[in-house]
């Protein structure tokens, strides 16, 4: 790429990142190699056909509105798979000489986002079941577990399991055929053939796959014509031994109107439900999706969008975009204070309940006399080594941060350092009362809500 044109791309860049946040990624600048502009056109080479339909399916809109705001001309741009040619085909214009009978079927299949693979899903007591059968479902399609039904609330990682699957097979397996969509996708697809006499190009469609995957399949549920098909689809599917997987917001035979023979086939393989994650698993996943946003979040902000949010994970994916938007107009670095005037307040019961790291460094580095880069240096003279073990001590007694996050604020120890810090403080303790006053009186005062919980 010529020079002024790679500044048209920097441009590019920067106008996605002020303007839509939201859809801005990291990999926009790791994956994408912009090439020379040509015919009105400017060709991006992606690292692979995922990123390529995906970015043509839900990013081309917003690349072309950054283009022509950067340059002022009616540009467009092109995502090119690897390998594919960066001139455009000859435009072919034929004249129908009749006009159809009936409408093309359309093709309803899903973009997989690359975002959404396995190294990206945050594993937590509450999916762990659910992500060790994907995992296994995409080492060995049509061998283990199928079907896999997965189920569970609305935003809380059914569709990204899903979708790590269907990457994680088309990286292993490029000639296999996968087919992604929604249930809404198969049943208009069916009505479309029926109305169009094209029910063999359809049944061809969905039982010529080596893996159907279908998500909210429990919209299936009132439709019976639908259901009947996809009963011989699944039937088709299952018989050659190729993988199906499903999603639903509810087990099998809690689908409302679901015939009872599909309820049946659908419990043949491994039914397993992902429920709300707890606050460490919370916490994870906001700092997971934040550095898909290229934004690096401090602990304190990501415990405190997890305290606030705890419902679902689309939820904190758009606590994330709000910090991230304010942050980007007002010119201001995303911190704890910003969080808590853009997002609010943690809720009452759980502001009395935990305290904050920063509280706890405070309040130790007061009482003892120390400076915090004291706290987070190598230094293992007996004045600074007791502040920062008492630290980890209060911080895995009053807060909700994981053993691995507790060492990240002292100087990047791991967790076991922190386990022999809580061991040797809770032994002192027990062996010196005056010591063990102390930490009452420390405890006090980072967390007062406890002397009357």
């Amino acid at each position: 790429m010529t020079n002024p044109d790679r500044k048209v791309w920097e441009g590019v860049l920067a106008h996605l990142r002020r303007h839509h946040p939201a859809l801005y990624r990291k990999w926009f600048e790791d994956e994408l190699e912009p090439l020379a502009v040509a015919g009105g056109t400017l060709p991006v080479r992606t690292s692979s056909p995922v990123h390529a339909a995906y970015l043509a399916h839900n990013c081309l809109e917003q690349f072309n509105d950054a283009l022509r705001a950067v340059t002022g001309a009616l540009l467009t741009v092109r995502f090119l798979q690897p390998g594919e040619h960066a001139e455009p085909p000859a435009r072919v214009v034929m004249k129908p000489t009749r006009a159809p009978s009936a409408p093309a079927s359309r093709d309803e299949t899903l973009a997989v986002n690359p975002d959404f693979g396995f190294e990206t899903f945050v594993v937590g007591p509450t999916n762990r079941l659910a992500h060790a059968a994907a995992q296994a479902v995409a080492d060995m399609p049509g061998t283990s577990y199928n079907p896999l039904f997965i189920h569970g609330d609305v935003g809380l990682g059914k569709t990204h399991l899903l979708q790590a699957i269907c990457l994680a097979i088309t990286d292993r397996q490029p000639d296999v055929k996968v087919c992604y969509l929604s249930c809404e996708g198969f049943v208009s697809q069916f009505m479309e053939a029926v109305q169009g006499g094209q029910m063999s190009e359809f049944r061809h469609r969905f039982r010529d796959v080596d893996v159907l995957v279908v998500d909210d399949i429990q919209t299936l549920g009132p439709r019976d014509r639908s259901q009947e098909e996809f009963f011989h689809t699944f039937n088709s599917l299952y018989q050659a031994q190729k993988q199906i997987v499903l999603s639903s917001d509810a087990p099998p035979e809690l689908i409302p109107d679901l015939q009872k023979r599909l309820v049946s086939r659908f419990q043949w393989g491994l039914v397993t439900q992902i429920e709300t994650p707890c606050f460490e698993t919370r916490a994870a996943i906001v700092k997971s999706k934040a550095k898909l946003r290229g934004i690096l979040l401090h602990d304190d902000v990501a415990a405190h969008i997890a305290s606030v949010h705890s419902s679902n994970i689309r939820e904190l994916e758009g606590a994330i975009g709000t910090l991230q938007i304010n942050a980007e107009v007002r010119g201001v670095p995303i911190d704890l204070a910003l969080a808590r005037e853009v997002i609010g307040p943690a809720p009452a019961h759980e502001a009395s309940r935990h305290a904050t790291i920063q509280t706890i460094i405070d309040a130790v580095t007061g009482f003892y006399g120390v400076r915090l880069s004291d706290l987070q240096s190598k230094r293992r003279a007996r004045s600074v080594t007791i502040p920062r073990q008492v630290c980890m001590f209060l911080a895995r007694r009053c807060t909700r941060h994981s053993l691995e996050e507790i060492g990240g604020y002292f100087g990047g120890r791991d967790h076991t350092t922190v386990m022999h810090a809580v061991s040797t403080i809770e032994s002192r303790a027990e062996a010196d009362p005056e010591f063990k006053a102390d930490l009452v009186v420390l405890e006090e005062r980072v967390k007062p809500a406890l002397r009357s919980a």
